[in-house]
């Protein structure tokens, strides 16, 4: 009679679903340990379906796994716009996350083969305990993995703890590889390209539909992500040529956006992509190609992008194809012609996309990071040697930061520098678990950082946490506290680092490295113009925008 009761309740107090719900398993069905009028329950009905999430007693927040957001994709759904679900008539369970993506990971020795599930735009939410009065702004976190692997597990319950539990986190998944970016003429002409990304979209759109069910401000709603998700995050502030405006989302973390090259839907590198996908799934190169390749069976066409990537890394990404993504980051951008109000990034790339000969090498970098990155045995210079970082992920945050000085919009710039400062090793100090060479005080200071910006639009934090508890004088100025908004004439980043600590050699790849770790780390933060930094790194940005046109980018 209770679990009715309870049902009963999630039904007629949220309007939402018009069948009758049986309950599925023997789990629980208590919201929390507040009354069910006076919070948000765990058992939500979401017009096609019921989720019953779990409060977790450690950590103090309630979290749903595994909500559908959107129909399979297999079959006839495959390359086409993503779908809204049907109808669940039992309650689902939300304990466990839902199926990844079929997986294209770059080709390399060790690496095997590994399936997924097409049936996969599943996403999950982290929230506070909140009466039902109160709403907290959103994180939509979107995965990296170069648009070919990963999923959207990672775990947002420690950032959310290290800012009060002030906001929520959503975290989605989208399709990947040749399921989600697949493009030719015809793909276009009997599909969509771009999948993935429209798959992003319609998750925060979700977002704006369901989100206040779980106690989330659908007004305040930043989206964020790293490498491919910070690609991710700059090509929807490019989506629809910046005329979507702010309703969907009002600001953006782009750690490290990927940028590598962006095709035109119909040119040749991706059309002769398609038809090598297509030979390898059996479908030869006839006029029926994208039919034969809908109704082929999911592991066959899993196995024919593995066979890809022995070939091609990065076979299948972004492309411009007119209607979502209309330029090239290197022209829109350039043009100031954006969605969102403000946007938070940052650079540093490290040594995995060095090109050792293609710049200079009789100068050595005069800033603090570069130096200590040259006695931790990186080679000298390390941060000049890098053009395919800058390139690639570097310069368009750049870019993006100048996009959002435009009239109404707001931009903050940071470097990562914490050594060893390779792609992707600061998505641990931001969202967690850290790593020894990311103090406590570090990673507080970064988390609050993305925490204020997205709660208060603003990424300055107070002295005592930018400084650090173990400073000799935590309430002594530190720029971390006063951010300078980019411009034009004076493009300021925040440079986050630690001096001091115990040196400790791990591997990263294969190469032997130095790192740093406490006893003794302490926070080092510290402001510069970022056109001068690294040896002018303004005026290679502004090469690579003018080479956009030919790379393409």
């Amino acid at each position: 009679m209770r679990v009715r009761r309870i049902i009963a309740l999630a039904i007629s107090s949220l309007a939402i679903v018009p069948f009758n719900v049986r309950a599925e398993g023997p789990a629980a069905l208590v919201p929390c340990a507040t009354k069910p009028d006076a919070a948000y329950p765990l058992l939500v009905g979401i017009g096609y379906g019921v989720y019953n999430g779990v409060y977790n007693s450690t950590t103090g927040l309630n979290v749903w796994k595994g909500i559908r957001f959107a129909a399979s994709t297999s079959g006839s759904n495959r390359w086409q716009p993503p779908q809204p679900p049907g109808i669940n008539r039992t309650i689902v369970q939300a304990t466990t996350f839902g199926p990844k993506c079929p997986q294209a990971p770059p080709s390399v020795p060790t690496a095997s083969f590994n399936p997924g599930d097409e049936d996969c735009l599943f996403l999950n939410i982290y929230a506070p305990v909140l009466r039902r009065n109160q709403s907290v702004p959103v994180m939509t976190w979107i995965h990296p993995g170069g648009y070919g692997l990963l999923d959207g597990t990672q775990d947002m319950s420690e950032i959310i703890n290290a800012n009060g539990n002030g906001f929520m986190a959503v975290s989605i998944q989208y399709r990947l590889g040749a399921f989600g970016f697949l493009s030719s003429a015809e793909v276009k002409r009997k599909g969509v390209v771009n999948a993935g990304l429209l798959d992003q979209s319609f998750a925060f759109d979700w977002v704006q539909k369901h989100i206040s069910k779980f106690g989330g401000d659908p007004n305040k709603v930043t989206i964020a992500g790293e490498s491919a998700g910070a690609g991710s995050v700059m090509l929807h502030a490019m989506a629809a040529n910046g005329a979507l405006g702010s309703k969907v989302w009002q600001n953006g973390i782009a750690a490290s956006p990927y940028s590598p090259a962006q095709y035109n839907y119909d040119d040749v590198w991706p059309t002769q992509r398609y038809h090598d996908f297509a030979e390898q799934a059996g479908c030869g190169s006839s006029a029926a190609v994208f039919d034969c390749l809908v109704s082929k069976e999911s592991l066959t066409l899993q196995y024919a992008s593995s066979n890809m990537l022995t070939i091609w890394p990065r076979v299948f990404l972004p492309v411009t194809d007119g209607t979502f993504i209309t330029a090239l980051p290197s022209v829109q951008l350039s043009q100031r012609r954006v969605n969102g109000q403000r946007m938070l990034n940052n650079a540093n790339e490290g040594p995995l996309f060095d090109i050792l000969d293609a710049y200079p090498t009789s100068s050595a970098p005069t800033d603090s990071n570069a130096l200590k990155m040259e006695t931790n045995g990186y080679g000298p210079p390390y941060a000049i040697n890098n053009i395919l970082a800058e390139a690639t992920f570097v310069c368009p945050s750049y870019w993006m930061a100048t996009a959002f000085t435009a009239p109404n919009k707001q931009a903050y710039h940071y470097q990562y520098s914490v050594p060893f400062a390779a792609h992707r090793t600061d998505v641990t100090a931001c969202v967690g678990p850290a790593t020894p060479n990311q103090g406590p005080e570090f990673a507080l200071a970064i988390r609050k950082i993305w925490g204020n910006f997205i709660m208060n639009n603003n990424p300055s934090i107070p002295n005592a946490v930018a400084n650090g508890s173990s400073s000799p004088n935590p309430t002594v100025s530190n720029p971390g506290s006063c951010w300078p908004a980019w411009t034009d004439s004076n493009p300021q980043l925040i440079n986050l680092n630690e001096t001091g600590g115990v040196p400790y050699q791990t591997v990263f790849g294969t190469a032997p490295v130095t790192q740093y770790m406490n006893p003794g780390l302490r926070n080092n933060f510290t402001r510069a113009n970022a056109a001068k930094w690294e040896l002018n790194r303004g005026q290679r940005c502004d090469f690579w925008k003018s080479m956009g046109p030919n790379v393409p980018q």
